[in-house]
């Protein structure tokens, strides 16, 4: 599906009603929904009573230089969800009323509502090729905006790339030496934006927690990497991760590649449920940094057992509509698009 592109006040959202990756057997408990209010920034919140979540994590991992198969055992699909209205605010007073899901076509029964700001792994990937030379003081405050606005619990680690990925910083939750790490880097060379998201894709295999999310800043297209676009689309599909991108590009473009760079983060981010921003200039960088943590926050997480789950690990369509009440305004529902079915 072609995501739909939304321009708010700071910069264009690239996004879809797209739907989300499960997760493995889970006890979770059922989170009670408060009365919406509006929030001091313009989005709509709900402050829910916070139970705990105790979750079975079962992970079969295969990574090669071809690919790399991330498959769970499920009984319980997990389906995050993100809600936005008209003017691009987040929504979240819903309950399990409001949400039709549908497998393969096949309408099954929400069982679980949730919305809890529980502790996440992010991986930041930022691009240092040469072309940020001018971009690259707004990219690290964008950053160190994301770390700031982050739960004490979270963990995050840091890419950067130019003519290879490196790992500037290992997964930590010591938000002042990824800050630290932040300051070493000095943007040159080319852009192998592929072999990074990939790389980190894989180190998200080592992460404590299983909700996951990358963030990619970059200003261009690939023109360095050996993994192709295809790989990186297999890869992501299969992986329980949120890939959110945030893209600074010229008015013109000097090459092919440098073209085609909006649309390549665009579908990476919207295969996996996660939003996309293209900039007009990289003092948007903060502001839409926030926006991302803001939105890592404010999930719904929907809970529902398949009426019939063949373990024949092939690819399960999940879809999510909104039955709302008469009179309310159209919302737009961003999640992933299915999950793969596990193998025996």
């Amino acid at each position: 599906m072609i995501a739909q592109c939304h321009r708010n006040a700071e910069a264009k959202q690239v996004s879809s009603n797209r739907f989300s990756v499960p997760l493995p057997v889970v006890v979770l408990a059922l989170f009670q929904v408060a009365a919406a209010a509006q929030g001091s920034e313009g989005e709509i919140h709900i402050q829910p009573r916070i139970q705990s979540v105790n979750r079975a994590i079962s992970v079969s991992t295969s990574l090669s230089a071809s690919t790399a198969l991330i498959r769970e055992k499920v009984d319980l699909v997990l389906v995050p969800v993100t809600l936005t209205d008209a003017a691009n605010r987040l929504v979240t007073g819903l309950n399990p009323t409001n949400f039709q899901l549908y497998e393969s076509k096949r309408p099954q029964k929400v069982k679980y509502l949730s919305r809890v700001d529980a502790p996440i792994s992010v991986g930041v990937i930022l691009d240092v090729s040469g072309s940020m030379g001018t971009k690259i003081e707004k990219a690290r405050e964008a950053v160190v905006a994301l770390l700031q606005a982050s739960n004490p619990e979270d963990e995050f680690f840091l890419m950067t790339f130019a003519d290879t990925p490196t790992l500037a910083h290992d997964f930590t939750q010591d938000i002042n030496e990824l800050q630290s790490a932040l300051l070493l880097t000095r943007p040159k060379g080319r852009t192998c934006l592929l072999d990074a998201i990939y790389l980190a894709v894989q180190k998200m295999t080592k992460a404590r927690y299983s909700r996951a999310a990358l963030v990619i800043v970059s200003d261009g297209g690939d023109n360095q990497s050996r993994y192709t676009e295809k790989d990186v689309k297999s890869l992501v599909k299969e992986a329980n991760v949120l890939v959110y991108s945030i893209g600074i590009f010229d008015r013109e473009f000097a090459t092919r590649e440098e073209l085609l760079g909006p649309q390549l983060l665009s579908d990476i981010s919207t295969v996996t449920g996660a939003s996309s921003f293209v900039l007009d200039s990289p003092n948007q960088l903060p502001g839409i940094m926030n926006r991302v943590a803001r939105e890592l926050r404010n999930q719904y997480l929907l809970g529902y057992q398949p009426g019939t789950l063949k373990h024949d690990g092939k690819w399960r369509h999940i879809k999510v509509k909104l039955s709302l009440p008469r009179g309310w305004p159209a919302l737009r529902v961003q999640a992933r698009t299915g999950y793969y079915a596990p193998t025996d």
